[in-house]
């Protein structure tokens, strides 16, 4: 290992913009027995969580429960925290009010964030650094034993798709490859929670297929996943519950296998002016162009509703099974936004990140 000892010597500039050392953060040495880790406590939980920037109001109030093993989906437009709320949860940043703990214990104890694994949205190693340099220097970094260092190197290499490349320098890697070695630091140690910001945004088809594979291999072994994505399709295929974020606030906690259970129908009826109040009968409706939608309603009332409608002297085309995405409680929730803006963008208040801040 000659060559770890020459990039340790290098400092920090090595590291790069992900190599933060989690367990060199302050902690408060007066904490008493009250702050001890309860048992089965929530991996993260948060209550009325502040940051103010000055005047800026970066993070409004955040009170939210993850419960240990479970993959948790954090979601919200541009703006809305979810950042913010990273950096309080990691302890890269102090709350202006209110409270929070992680893996039970007080937001930036040093204890638990040795037990964390941390893929940034935007990281950078050096190019000169091979794959496994950078693994054993962040092996350096976490303080894990010497003599698990080869073996921490090869699981996390495997588990990632690089086995081959690992002696690749990262200069010659594709974005793709460089995400998979961020992932593969975050993964060292066999962290208790793994916090992933956007993980699946340089890689292609069969690279998120691969992290989803990944994540649900996370949870198999117990590991909580604190997934930051804006990608709606991937949260709703790995995520058992998501938290949606707007201005500061949870503005919504939904339940993933409850929201994709939810059912409907989608009705394209002509001919009869009030097929709508019908519908409405059975449930909620809503209009999708030509489709008349009636949410919530039982499989056993659909040929209900078709004979009413075509009793009532209307033509019923077609009928099709429906059922809610992450996609649509999104945009309900928070409002679609003018075309080529962004839903924040639309709303005017001084609950945003500044820039250079999130």
């Amino acid at each position: 290992m000659a060559e770890v000892a020459e990039v340790a010597d290098a400092g920090s500039a090595a590291v790069g913009d992900a190599s933060q050392d989690l367990s060199a953060a302050p902690a408060d040495a007066s904490q008493d027995l009250s702050d001890a880790p309860a048992v089965d406590a929530p991996a993260i939980e948060t209550h009325e969580l502040r940051k103010q920037f000055g005047r800026i109001v970066a993070l409004a109030g955040l009170t939210m429960t993850v419960r240990p093993g479970e993959v948790f989906g954090f979601l919200g437009p541009n703006g809305a925290g979810k950042t913010t709320a990273v950096k309080l949860l990691l302890g890269l940043s102090r709350p202006s009010a209110g409270t929070g703990r992680v893996l039970g214990s007080p937001l930036g104890e040093v204890s638990a964030r040795r037990r964390i694994g941390y893929l940034p949205e935007l990281f950078r190693y050096q190019g000169w650094m091979t794959a496994r340099e950078v693994l054993a220097f962040h092996c350096e970094l976490a303080h894990l034993p010497r003599s698990s260092w080869e073996t921490e190197i090869r699981e996390a290499v495997e588990l990632v798709g690089l086995a081959e490349r690992s002696n690749g320098r990262v200069e010659t890697f594709s974005k793709g490859m460089q995400q998979r070695l961020g992932l593969a630091v975050a993964l060292l140690g066999r962290p208790d929670l793994v916090v992933l910001d956007e993980p699946t945004s340089a890689l292609d088809p069969i690279g998120r297929q691969d992290v989803r594979e990944i994540i649900r291999s996370l949870r198999a072994r117990g590991t909580t996943v604190f997934l930051n994505s804006h990608l709606l399709t991937e949260v709703e295929r790995v995520c058992d519950r998501v938290a949606i974020v707007d201005r500061g606030r949870v503005v919504a906690e939904l339940s993933m296998p409850e929201l994709l259970a939810e059912k409907g129908v989608r009705l394209r009826v002509t001919g009869l002016c009030d097929a709508r109040a019908i519908a409405g009968r059975h449930g909620p409706t809503r209009l999708d162009g030509e489709w008349l939608v009636v949410d919530a309603i039982a499989d056993g009332q659909v040929p209900t509703l078709v004979a009413e409608l075509v009793a009532g002297g209307g033509a019923v085309h077609a009928v099709v099974p429906a059922r809610h995405s992450l996609e649509e409680r999104f945009l309900s929730l928070l409002g679609a936004a003018p075309e080529g803006v962004e839903p924040e963008a639309a709303q005017a208040g001084p609950t945003v990140e500044p820039e250079g801040r999130r």
